[in-house]
This record gives C-alpha cells, structure tokens and sequence, in this order.
C-alpha cells in the first residue's frame, strides 16, 4: 500500500523574524490561510488514509505540528537529533516497512506551497507506480518558470516508460549563467519529491550510503536513539540518489514552490499595483516592488523600492530583497540577545 512521509524538521531561517524555532514557517501561513504543514497534510489525504501519513519532525515542533495537523502521537517521529533528510528517511521508510511489508513511500517536506493539489496528486499518483514498476528511486522533477541558483537541477536521459526517463546527472545551485543552460537543454528542477518501495529504498541505501549503511540494524531493532547517534549526517540526494544506478524522474507541473525565503512571497500572494506584497497594517507612499508583513504594528513605507521590511516577534528587519536568500548570513553575525527570538 501507498504510504506518505513528510519531512518537517528545521526552523525557517530565511523567514526571520516571523519564524522562529517555536513557530517555524511550516506552522505559519505564509503562502495562504493555513500553516503549510496542514496543507501538506490534506493535499495526501486524497491519496492514502490517514493512518498511512507519518511525519519527521524535531522534539521542540512535534506537539505543535501534531495539534495543528491532528496527526496522532504514533504518526509523528520524533528525532532524537537532527540529522538531515536521508537518516529522517531511513527512519519513516522503516517504520512504514514494519506496519506494512509491501509498504511504497512517497517522501515530501511540509514546507511547500502546491498551486495545482490536484497536479500534485496526479503526479504523486505516476511517482508511486513508476517506483513500482521499475523498482526504483523516483524523483520528481519540476518544469522550471525561471532562472532559479538556489534549486538543485535534474539533467533527465533516455525515455524509459512513457513519462519516466532515466537521470544523465544532478547539478545542485548553479550559478545563473548555468542554471540558464540547464533549462535551456530540458534540466528539470529537484524539487525534493521522491517515491520508492521500502524494499528498494534501504537496500539502495545499504549499498551507497556508508553514512547509514551500517546503522539500519538499529532501526530494525527499535532503537532509535542509537541510529541517530551513530549516522552521519547526510542528505537524500547527495547520500544516495546521486550515488544509485538506479534512480528514474519524471516531470511534474502543479504550482510548486519551496517557500524557501521571504522573496518567495512575491510570487505566492497577490500585490498592489505598485508591486508591493503586504501582511498585517502596511501602509506605501510612492514605494513600490518591497515586501513588507507586520504582526501588529504599523509599518509605513514611503519613498523605497524592493526592500523587505517585517515587524514581528519584537524584532524589526530591513533588506534588500536581492539579499532575502542569504539573510542566514546576516542571522550568523547578530548578537545571540537580538537573533534569538522569544
């Protein structure tokens, strides 16, 4: 049977002040009126029961994520550590393995907007047969719109099955100049959708990724804590998709986007007819193109142009919205009484 495991670790820096290690971006509505996880949630329902979605997640976000999503206590795994998204995979392809021995996995992040839910299920739907057809690693590329460094791209070969193709190579965070060549020669973008049978998945995994390899017997044994202490931290693509022989993509199309900075939000909401994109009680004079969201108190723009300004959490931040995708590097060098929220 069909099983969905949605990865929801990780605290959304890039969405700083608004996101914080209690309140991440994938329990914010950021994109629309709910919180992404819950999105995530009801976007899969249509596609298995609700008994067959678990979800990955951090000791600080499982109760919130369980109360939001209702999700019970034995769907969300909690991880002892963070250990990036193969060893989180490892443990959600086991568990799904030990409820259900024919078990195949879709595998997607809790932060995404989906535009098209529908596409999305129709995708996922071809993702999951395709990963039992050919027994094999599926992922899901995305048709690019446009010239986007901070994506992993997916250089699709030959026709295998109708959609399904083979993969030439990944190429991760080009810079523009080759992220251009790529779209231009059919490079999809990676967008972190995977499906696979359990069987498949940990034995590919025995095989390429030594960072687990010899760890799965502690998950096979229930012991959690061990696993996660004795990995080494590695994520999915570098750690096995890059690695197998025996990895397949096919192309999807359904609104997706990875919510990944506060730029995101100038393609996700509507804007005034000055190009500005507003949260909360923003007020412009002669200002355009800026992305500005308020928890509360005012804000008022006059003058600017293509700035990001967000008042929340007792913070105030002011950037330029070229520099919206490094604002981790600004959080690196801020005082930990001003970077860390309440």
């Amino acid at each position: 049977m069909d099983w969905v495991v949605i990865l929801a670790g990780g605290s959304g820096t890039r969405f700083w002040p608004l996101s914080s290690p209690r309140h991440p971006k994938q329990l914010l509505p950021l994109a629309g009126p709910t919180p992404s996880a819950v999105a995530a949630v009801a976007a899969v329902e249509p596609l298995v029961t609700r008994r067959r979605i678990l979800m990955v997640t951090g000791p600080d976000l499982a109760e919130p994520l369980r109360q939001a999503t209702g999700l019970p206590a034995d769907q969300v795994l909690v991880e002892p550590v963070a250990a990036s998204t193969a060893p989180a995979l490892a443990w959600g392809t086991t568990t799904a393995l030990a409820r259900d021995p024919s078990a195949t996995i879709l595998s997607m992040h809790a932060d995404w907007h989906l535009g098209d839910p529908d596409g999305f299920r129709r995708t996922a739907d071809a993702a999951l047969f395709a990963a039992r057809q050919h027994d094999a690693l599926i992922t899901v590329g995305i048709t690019p719109t446009r010239t986007e460094t901070g994506y992993g791209y997916i250089v699709p070969g030959e026709p295998v099955d109708g959609a399904v193709r083979q993969v030439t190579r990944f190429r991760e965070k080009p810079d523009r100049a080759t992220a251009e060549a790529l779209i231009a020669s059919g490079a999809l973008w990676n967008s972190g959708l995977f499906a696979w049978t359990a069987s498949r998945f940990l034995a590919e995994v025995r095989q390429h990724t030594p960072e687990l390899a010899g760890s799965l017997v502690f998950l096979a044994e229930g012991d959690v804590s061990r696993f996660f202490e004795s990995v080494t931290p590695v994520s999915v693509d570098i750690g096995l998709l890059e690695r197998s022989n025996r990895v397949l993509t096919i192309a999807g199309d359904f609104g997706w986007d990875d919510v990944g900075a506060w730029d995101a939000l100038a393609r996700l909401k509507p804007a005034d007819r000055d190009g500005n994109v507003l949260q909360g009680p923003v007020y412009t004079h002669e200002s355009g193109g800026c992305i500005a969201w308020s928890d509360g108190t005012p804000i008022v723009l006059s003058g600017v142009r293509d700035l990001i300004v967000v008042h929340a959490n007792g913070r105030v931040l002011v950037l330029d919205r070229s520099r919206g995708p490094d604002l981790k590097r600004t959080l690196d060098v801020l005082p930990p009484e001003v970077r860390d929220l309440p």
